[in-house]
C-alpha cells in the first residue's frame, strides 16, 4: 500500500496551459504590427527570454507578461507602444481572473484515489494565483497538505516527503509533465502515473527519465489513475 498520493494541478487537475497558448497568440498579434513575425522568430525569442527569467520571476502568469513586454520592446526596438504594453498587462490580468475549469472526470479520479490514500496538491507558480486556484476549484477538502513550490526538483519533492514522514518508494506522483511530475519523482526512488494533457508548455517538453522506467506509467484519461496505482508492484 502506497503511504501517500501526489497531484500535479495545472493541467492536471484544471486546464491552464490553453489559456497561456492563447495569450501567447495575442502577444503575437500584437507584435505582428511591429514586425515580421517569421523573421523576428519570435516565439523562439519568448520562450529564450522566460527560460532566462524562470530564475528571477519563477513560473505563472506575471513571470510570462514580463517576459513578454521585455521581448517586445526587444523585438521592436523599443518602438512598441505603451498602449501595446498596456494590452499584454491586460492579457495577464484576464488570465488571473479566469474561471477554474476542471479536466473532465478528474474530481471522481481523486475521490477515488482519496478512498485509499492520504492525498498531497503539489504545485509550481505565483503563490497568489494557485492559492485562489486552488480554492476555487472546490478541490481542496480532498487533500491532507497543500504544497505551492517555485520549482518542482529533487530537493523539493525530498523536502515534502521527509516532512510528511514518507519513504519515497511508497510515494506516488500523478500528473501531465513528465519533466516535473515523474522525472524528479523517480530520481528519488518513487512512482510516478502520467496523465497527458493536450498542450505542453515547450520548458515542460524535455525530460529525462533514466534508465528505469518500471515505476512509471502512462494513463489517457482520469478514470484510469486508480486502477494504474494499484497496478504498481512494489
Amino acid at each position: 500500500m502506497f503511504e501517500l498520493v501526489g497531484f500535479d494541478a495545472d493541467d492536471t487537475l484544471w486546464r491552464s496551459q490553453d489559456y497561456f497558448d492563447d495569450a501567447q497568440a495575442r502577444f503575437e498579434a500584437i507584435v505582428g504590427h511591429y514586425v515580421d513575425l517569421a523573421d523576428a522568430q519570435l516565439h523562439d525569442r519568448t520562450l529564450a527570454t522566460e527560460r532566462r527569467n524562470i530564475r528571477l520571476f519563477g513560473y505563472g502568469v506575471k513571470g510570462m507578461v514580463l517576459s513578454m513586454i521585455e521581448t517586445a520592446v526587444a523585438i521592436t526596438d523599443a518602438r512598441i507602444s505603451a498602449s501595446d504594453i498596456h494590452r499584454l498587462v491586460v492579457l495577464g490580468k484576464e488570465i488571473l481572473q479566469h474561471p477554474v475549469e476542471l479536466v473532465p472526470g478528474i474530481r471522481a479520479a481523486v475521490e477515488a484515489v482519496a478512498e485509499h490514500h492520504p492525498l498531497v496538491l503539489i504545485t509550481k507558480g505565483d503563490l497568489f494565483h494557485q492559492e485562489a486556484k486552488v480554492r476555487a476549484s472546490g478541490l481542496s477538502e480532498l487533500f491532507h497538505r497543500i504544497e505551492i513550490v517555485s520549482e518542482k526538483d529533487p530537493p523539493t519533492y525530498a523536502r515534502v516527503l521527509n516532512e510528511c514522514g514518507v519513504a519515497a518508494s511508497a510515494f506516488v506522483m500523478v500528473g501531465n509533465s513528465l519533466r516535473s511530475d515523474i522525472a524528479p519523482v523517480l530520481t528519488l526512488g518513487g512512482y510516478g502515473v502520467h496523465v497527458p494533457y493536450h498542450l505542453t508548455w515547450a520548458l515542460e517538453a524535455e525530460a529525462d527519465l533514466g534508465e528505469d522506467v518500471t515505476r512509471m506509467c502512462t494513463v489517457s484519461e482520469p478514470v484510469n489513475i486508480a486502477a494504474a496505482i494499484r497496478g504498481f508492484v512494489r
